[in-house]
């Protein structure tokens, strides 16, 4: 039951939110239900909407994983975005450099280098906090514009395609294309691969040494190097893991999308992994709720400003209200660990009195 209880809190946000925000659209003049079942019926309606759904939040469970993983080491990680990127280039190069292997061995490469290259991005700002003790939210959104801007470099210098419309690099050899799952959609195999990630990261967090000394160095770090444990090292890995997952998304995209890297083609990605994976709580299976959640949502917006007459905007104020609810949370939390912490000390206090009476 104890592990069941970061969906079931997840799903009481979802629903406050909507129920906020479904109070929002009826304040305006607008029927909150009808408005709420047009987005149902988008994002669930039939096979199509449904493979759309979960098109929309494969990207977003990759970077929800990586996200969590790094919170739950402490490490406040908002450099996914530029894994992502990084990766996502390094999976076309080799998509379209390599086009005489087979298909199988030329996705799994273009895979490895997205991830290879991806986790190796995020062991940058993972070494300067590890070593140098730099705060990582700087470097790390720092190195978001580096890598947006560096790709953006090479597909207008170096990998320019003439007559293209938009920056964008060469086109990925055709059989590392990964293959749909439904017809008229373009969900594809990297969503099985996310499936997998979801696994993994579970195991990985529950069931190892590593997630043991993840979770001990994030809940305390100054007891983690009393008992010994590698502090620096794990640091490491858990950055390098967490940018492993960013450049899978950024390879995923690429070879099941656009089938090429284009400049600026990520909306956010990496970002929105923030709010996946505290909506989530940390957990991997809550972060896959909560990445189908907003793929829902994106989803099912577009139809819904088209039919009812209420803007994509109020998909924003939803989510929006979602990170509100987790963070009003989190800080009630907060305050009643400062309390059970602040009074403990009176508590012991009083009992040695007691026993001493």
């Amino acid at each position: 039951m104890k592990s069941l209880a970061p969906i079931i809190r997840t799903v009481l946000t979802i629903l406050l939110a909507l129920l906020v925000g479904g109070i929002i659209m009826q304040l305006s003049g607008k029927d909150a239900l009808n408005a709420y079942g047009v987005l149902l019926n988008s994002a669930f309606g039939n096979p199509r909407a449904i493979a759309n759904t979960l098109l929309t939040a494969t990207p977003l469970i990759f970077t929800g994983l990586a996200t969590l993983i790094a919170f739950r080491a402490g490490i406040f990680n908002v450099g996914v975005e530029g894994s992502l990127y990084v990766g996502a280039f390094a999976a076309a190069w080799v998509g379209f450099t390599f086009t005489g292997l087979p298909a199988l061995p030329l996705i799994g490469l273009c895979f490895s280098a997205g991830a290879l290259v991806g986790g190796l991005w995020g062991l940058i700002p993972g070494y300067l906090k590890a070593r140098l003790r730099v705060d990582e939210i700087v470097t790390t959104i720092m190195l978001n514009y580096v890598a947006i801007l560096f790709t953006d470099y090479l597909v207008t210098g170096p990998f320019f395609v003439p007559g293209m419309a938009n920056a964008m690099s060469a086109q990925v050899a055709e059989q590392a294309q990964l293959p749909r799952l439904v017809e008229r959609s373009q969900l594809n195999a990297s969503f099985i691969l996310a499936l997998v990630s979801v696994i993994v990261v579970a195991w990985l967090l529950r069931r190892t040494t590593l997630g043991y000394e993840v979770k001990t160095i994030g809940s305390n770090p100054l007891f983690a190097r009393w008992m010994g444990m590698p502090v620096a090292r794990t640091i490491l890995l858990v950055m390098f893991i967490s940018g492993l997952l960013g450049g899978l998304a950024g390879a995923g995209q690429v070879l099941g999308v656009h089938y090429r890297f284009v400049s600026g083609f990520s909306r956010g990605l990496g970002f929105d992994g923030i709010v996946v994976a505290l909506l989530g709580r940390n957990s991997p299976l809550g972060a896959l709720l909560a990445a189908l959640f907003l793929g829902a949502l994106r989803n099912g917006s577009s139809t819904m400003e088209m039919f009812t007459q209420i803007p994509r905007d109020l998909i924003d104020i939803v989510i929006a209200l979602v990170i509100f609810f987790v963070a009003v949370e989190i800080s009630f939390g907060w305050l009643k660990r400062r309390t059970i912490a602040a009074a403990t000390p009176e508590a012991e206090q009083k009992g040695q009195a007691d026993g001493l009476a």
